[in-house]
């Protein structure tokens, strides 16, 4: 073609695309089809020249009718990196003009769309050296079967990468699909649960052993595992309180203190205004990746009031009480609902909201003030971070800084109240990090058990009020009257249908709701939620439930099963507890012969590779058959006065129950004797003699 003509052609194209990428924002030159999602994460793509689809059947069919490949790009609002590429590539009309003139670009939410994106995060993993993380780029045939997946590139390699798909693509097409079927061969082999074996002698001996394992892999100075990064890892760190509390081991007692004192104190920690950031860079929890996700604080809330209710330290208490503070005050949506997360980046830097410079300290602070507080949180003038800044952490102790000052230690702790509260205010006054305003309900599941762990550990109602009307916003917005439930909720709409971590998560929310309230309406939704994840993630072939619906089963190329237990524990794990307990609660043996298969059949694998940290929520319910749950039962006019109290103490293998009159489950009938309140301590539905008090309860359990 003469180049004339050439360039006649290639300006119609660029004028055709951008036609077809002018949306209703006319302050924009570009908007795509993302503008009509609902993700803040989709919606900051929505203005880029590429012309991104989410995922959809429109999106496939598109790139089937044209014979393109499909570029995967998969990640989240808080992500640094992701924001890093957008503006380096995504940004950039001259990738742009590549990637629509040669693939169908289609932008996923990983925490909207978690099923897309396990399915080609393990395509990552079985197909890339580079290592994986987000965002996560996949390349793929146009039917969605992944060729190739990486992370992050910088422009001119992501140019390079772009353009080898695309020849290969036009030249060399049999090879293109012989990497897709290898790949997908191996992701749906990964998804299989190995063999037929079961283990079903449960003994002591074989956990003792998982966790002695887990043990040696965690770092005894400063707790979580070893080495750098550190996340926090909630779920195992439960499993050895849980374990403590069963066999008295203090080593396992140790390890989740020191775990806990040291977050506490790090720069992981939010020192001013509460709440945990996702990871530390570091090993000395000391550097975070500043994004602060609902899921961590939801976790971490009940771990910190578990031990609380173990070790009684004030520190934890405070700790459980900032970060319900900072997720009230910052992620809670007027309707009830919990938001998903906040961003590292303001002011388009990492950390810029939350780190300090000494003069800064110098120009808020009186100069006694300031030499406390730089002193207790480690502030310097060379910094512990990037440019002379500093991450605040407890560097020294109260008692340190007053000998140090020569104050006293009343004096020291009056200046570091004043201190923060100058600096909160301070703070509050600079570029506050993005919100994501999404509301995804299993990880609001998880901060609702949050909030009955505090509930329980500190008496303060203003947290089961919390987690009430939390669980009435999932019960009234998110749940309908079969039992469905929807993943994502914003401004108004649900538009994606939950998996199987929505289903389990929110039964057992509903579960600890009836433990702090004795209203059957929870334990009832809890059971519909159970029975709907039976009808529609039923795997006939195994006791164990796929990830995705029936629904949703021809969406993607493999139909997997979540069986690892990670920062959030695994959804199957995570089904097995809920079946567990309402199997007692409703003397269901079906529920219950269930819960035990679905043990049974992953044990093998937790015992033949002693990773008891990657299925610490199995082994946990692994704990309620070597020691069948209290059933307590309270009822009587004082019952919910009574329950309260009882709740204060740490309690991980007791179910409660009851109420003022008997109510409807089996075990409460011929319970109420008068004008008495009775406490009937319970075992597989033998009681023993009743009694009148906490603590007389208490040592029935001992």
């Amino acid at each position: 073609m003469p180049s004339r003509l050439l360039f006649l052609a290639l300006a119609l194209w660029s004028l055709q695309a951008a036609c077809q990428q002018e949306g209703p924002d006319s302050a924009h030159r570009y908007t795509n089809a993302l503008i009509h999602e609902t993700s803040p994460y989709l919606l900051q793509h929505a203005h880029n020249p590429v012309n991104w689809f989410p995922w959809s059947e429109e999106a496939l069919q598109k790139a089937q009718q044209e014979q393109k490949m499909l570029i995967i790009s998969i990640g989240y609002a808080a992500c640094h990196w992701c924001h890093v590429m957008e503006h380096e590539s995504f940004e950039d009309t001259t990738v742009a003009r590549f990637m629509n003139e040669h693939f169908v670009s289609i932008k996923v939410d990983r925490e909207e769309r978690p099923d897309v994106d396990d399915v080609y995060m393990t395509a990552c993993q079985l197909a890339s050296e580079r290592g994986c993380g987000w965002p996560l780029n996949v390349f793929a045939l146009p039917d969605g079967r992944p060729v190739w997946a990486g992370t992050y590139f910088p422009r001119k390699q992501w140019l390079e990468v772009l353009r080898y798909f695309a020849n290969l693509w036009e030249n060399d097409r049999a090879r293109v699909l012989q990497y897709a079927d290898q790949l997908t061969r191996g992701i749906r082999a990964l998804g299989d649960v190995p063999g037929t074996e079961t283990h079903d002698a449960f003994s002591a001996d074989s956990l003792r052993v998982l966790v002695e394992a887990c043990l040696a892999t965690l770092d005894p100075r400063r707790g979580g595992r070893r080495g750098a990064p550190k996340f926090p890892m909630p779920a195992g760190q439960e499993l050895l309180l849980e374990w403590h509390h069963y066999s008295g081991d203090a080593a396992s007692l140790q390890q989740v203190l020191t775990t806990l004192d040291h977050m506490a104190c790090g720069g992981i920690y939010d020192q001013l205004g509460g709440g945990f950031a996702r990871y530390s860079t570091d090993a000395r929890w000391l550097v975070p990746h500043f994004e602060k996700m609902l899921y961590d604080n939801g976790q971490l809330v009940s771990l910190y009031a578990h031990a609380f209710q173990l070790a009684q330290k004030p520190l934890y208490r405070r700790v459980v009480e900032e970060t319900m503070a900072f997720v009230q005050r910052e992620l809670t949506s007027p309707e009830g609902g919990f938001y998903s997360s906040l961003d590292a980046d303001s002011e388009g830097e990492e950390g810029k909201y939350y780190v300090w410079t000494r003069a800064e300290l110098d120009s808020l602070l009186e100069p006694e003030l300031a030499r406390v507080a730089s002193e207790y949180w480690g502030v310097t003038e060379r910094g512990n971070w990037e440019d002379g800044k500093n991450v605040l952490h407890v560097a020294h102790s109260v008692e340190e800084v007053a000998r140090s000052t020569g104050l006293d230690t009343a004096t020291v702790r009056r200046h570091l109240a004043k201190a923060a509260k100058i600096l909160f205010e301070a703070r509050q006054q600079r570029v506050r990090p993005r919100l994501d305003d999404k509301i995804l309900c299993s990880w609001n599941a998880l901060m609702l058990m949050g909030c009955t762990d505090a509930f329980r550990a500190t008496g303060n109602d203003a947290f089961r009020q919390m987690a009430l009307r939390n669980g009435h916003f999932l019960a009234e917005k998110m749940m309908d009257a079969e039992g469905h439930l929807w993943r994502n909720y914003k401004d108004g709409r649900a538009t994606i249908d939950a998996f199987l971590d929505d289903y389990a998560l929110t039964a057992r929310a509903f579960i600890a709701l009836y433990q702090i309230t004795f209203d059957e309406s929870w334990l009832e939704r809890a059971r519909k939620l159970a029975n709907y994840a039976m009808t529609h993630f039923n795997d006939p072939d195994s006791p164990l439930f796929f990830y995705t619906s029936d629904a949703q089963a021809d969406q993607l190329v493999a139909r997997r099963k979540e069986i690892e237990d990670n920062v959030i524990p695994a959804s199957n794990s995570v089904m097995a507890h809920v079946l567990f307990e309402l199997g007692h609660y409703y003397y269901d043996t079906t529920l219950l012969q269930r819960a035990r298969r679905m043990l049974a059949v992953v044990m093998p694998q937790v015992l033949r590779t002693q990773q008891a940290g990657f299925y610490a929520n199995w082994c946990r319910l692994y704990l309620r058959y070597l020691k069948p749950p209290w059933e307590v039962a309270i009822v009587g006019p004082e019952a919910h006065a009574l329950r309260d109290r009882l709740a204060r103490h740490y309690l991980p293998d007791a179910l409660l129950l009851g109420g003022t009159d008997e109510g409807s489950l089996e075990l409460l009938q011929d319970k109420l004797q008068g004008d008495d309140t009775f406490i009937y301590v319970c075992q597989n539905k033998v009681c023993k003699l009743p009694v009148q008090t906490v603590e007389a309860a208490l040592r029935l359990m001992q």
